[in-house]
């Protein structure tokens, strides 16, 4: 009744059968794998954002590589803004995907060493896109600024590249070294991302808050493709019967039409 198994389609169908079965469940480990992932990194960033900050001093350094753990944390600087030597990094959007600039302005901490602040988003309104925008002002003399500490920007790890021959005092990347060798100042590793105090009449505009990954598509991804698993053999069977089935009443009517008529 089966004997159809052993034909060409058959048994090709059947190999495609047995190859989508463990590729399907492999591929809902590898979801279940980046669901786990983006749960962690969410909760790395969650425990951040709520940390207490501290003085951004006690958790970087000239040097210094901002780990996964140190990212978000909240940080506050006392010094004062160098705008004389403050830049613009090219090429950023806001919350509304508007391109503009990024303020990067260096911050001179009590003991000498600088922090490169970002103080936020401003449109680029300039005449041309070589001119230096005119940037809002930050508060003068001795202020403390309240932030989030950030890793440095690579090209490696953003995909933007630091072009050469750009504009003067304008950037690609926030890159503590870059900066530390134009200044010729020690500068901390990684920069901090202001959040207060709030820029008088709201510009620069401040950098929002860091959204939480989609830990849950990747949980129902892997769900579905168990279920996809689980539906090829069922498929598999539900096909060979019906074609068993349909082999059957064939041969039924041939046997049949077969038959002499009754006199």
């Amino acid at each position: 009744m089966y004997r159809f198994l052993l034909s060409r389609q058959w048994v090709i169908l059947t190999l495609v059968a047995l190859v989508l079965i463990p590729t399907m469940i492999r591929l809902g480990f590898w979801q279940m794998h980046r669901y786990e992932e983006r749960t962690a990194r969410n909760q790395l960033v969650s425990d951040a954002l709520h940390a207490e900050p501290v003085p951004v001093e006690k958790l970087t350094s000239p040097g210094h590589t901002v780990t996964t753990d140190q990212r978000y944390r909240g940080v506050t600087a006392t010094g004062t803004y160098d705008t004389a030597r403050e830049v613009v990094v090219r090429r950023r959007v806001n919350s509304d995907e508007t391109v503009g600039f990024l303020v990067l302005t260096p911050f001179v901490l009590t003991d000498g060493t600088v922090v490169l602040v970002n103080r936020g988003w401003i449109p680029a309104d300039a005449p041309t896109q070589t001119s230096f925008p005119e940037i809002p002002a930050p508060p003068s003399g001795r202020t403390t600024v309240t932030g989030r500490l950030m890793p440095d920007e690579t090209t490696a790890a953003s995909g933007i590249k630091d072009l050469k021959g750009l504009p003067d005092r304008q950037v690609m990347l926030i890159n503590s070294e870059q900066e530390a060798r134009r200044l010729g100042e020690k500068v901390l590793g990684g920069y901090v991302a202001q959040t207060a105090p709030e820029p008088k009449g709201g510009t620069p505009e401040l950098v929002g808050a860091p959204g939480s990954e989609d830990a849950a598509l990747n949980y129902a991804y892997a769900i579905q493709w168990w279920l996809f698993s689980a539906g090829v053999p069922v498929g598999w069977a539900v096909q060979a019967r019906r074609e068993a089935r349909d082999r059957a009443q064939a041969a039924a009517q041939q046997t049949e039409q077969a038959e002499p008529a009754t006199v």
